[in-house]
């Protein structure tokens, strides 16, 4: 699916730039001569000045980020609500639709991300079975270790439906537990973008499976799926945009969401399938053309309900897509 651009900034109080100006102290000075580098090199060294008289100033310290804290935490979600709030108006609106966002995962996070990939690629009821079967296959949720995991066979995982290269990829994954490369403690305690890095070296495990990880399974505040397509047209939506914008676009248009990103994308997901139940219940429905049934209106009516309902499956299969919960059951 190509991408398309912005070709108009959306109407906001404070529209985001998307090409900044380098700051003026960014501008190139001109390079010394040879001449004056040769002068330079002839003149004699000065001695160093004592210590009691004019210091060298201290270098500046440089202070880490810090990482906030999650969104399971007491409080955490409403000061998000609050500072979404202040910082972008239009988001109101939506914030005030719906109720608020909870961010509590039951399960650890190796658990959470073996039925990340259990669920890729497949639809809700599917999943639900064979990660059903599944569980049932290492003794129950407290059975899905990555020992548990490297002791199953290929075949034994095709017969519960998982696919030959979904096994390798749960046997990569339990093969990086057991070799020490990934924990679960190393995984909470690594900040977003070490973590995004190692995670991605786990076969079948892309930057979105990290970004629904981070968010539904750690409560990570201020990650942002700048390629989701939901999240995508959810920002679209909210500020008229006459294009979809780019994930690189995603950053600056999103940039006063910080350091509560994580819960305004939630939201977006909420926009989007809110219209799209809104277009599906506004489907007119045809009235009776003649005031008695014969054969060929009945069959006309038929054909217009089938119609209607496929219609219907359709938009519901689509809300279902643009949701990460779905797919991701149990982390939200």
């Amino acid at each position: 699916m190509g991408e398309q651009s912005l070709s108009q900034p959306f109407p906001h109080p404070h529209p985001h730039p998307l090409s900044p100006s380098p700051p003026a102290s960014a501008a190139a000075t001109p390079p010394a001569t040879a001449l004056a580098v040769s002068a330079s090199a002839s003149r004699p060294k000065k001695k160093p000045r004592s210590s009691g008289s004019n210091p060298a100033p201290k270098k500046p310290r440089l202070v880490p980020s810090v990482r906030g804290r999650p969104l399971s935490a007491d409080g955490e979600v409403d000061a998000a609500i609050r500072h979404l709030r202040a910082a972008d108006p239009a988001l109101a609106p939506v914030i005030d639709a719906h109720d608020p966002p909870s961010f509590h995962c039951p399960h650890p996070p190796f658990h959470s991300l073996v039925r990340s990939v259990l669920y890729q690629q497949l639809a809700f009821k599917a999943a639900a079975s064979v990660y059903s079967r599944f569980i049932a296959l290492v003794g129950g949720e407290a059975g899905v270790l990555p020992d548990a995991v490297l002791a199953l066979s290929a075949e034994q995982l095709r017969q519960i439906g998982v696919s030959a290269r979904k096994a390798s990829y749960l046997h990569d994954l339990a093969r990086k537990y057991a070799s020490g490369i990934l924990s679960d403690d190393n995984i909470v305690a690594m900040d977003d973008r070490s973590l995004a890095a190692m995670l991605t070296m786990v076969n079948g495990i892309g930057a979105w499976s990290v970004h629904m990880f981070m968010i539904f399974s750690l409560a990570r505040p201020d990650v942002l799926p700048s390629a989701d397509l939901g999240i995508r047209k959810g920002v679209q939506m909210l500020y008229g945009l006459e294009d979809v914008p780019r994930p690189s676009q995603m950053e600056k248009l999103c940039e006063r969401w910080r350091p509560y990103r994580s819960v305004a994308a939630w939201y977006m997901w909420r926009l989007i399938e809110s219209k799209a139940a809104q277009t599906a219940g506004a489907m007119p429905v045809v009235p009776p053309a003649m005031p008695a049934p014969s054969e060929e209106f009945m069959l006309q009516q038929h054909q217009q309900q089938h119609h209607h309902q496929h219609q219907q499956q359709q938009q519901q299969a689509a809300i279902q897509m643009l949701d990460p919960v779905q797919m991701l059951p149990g982390l939200g």
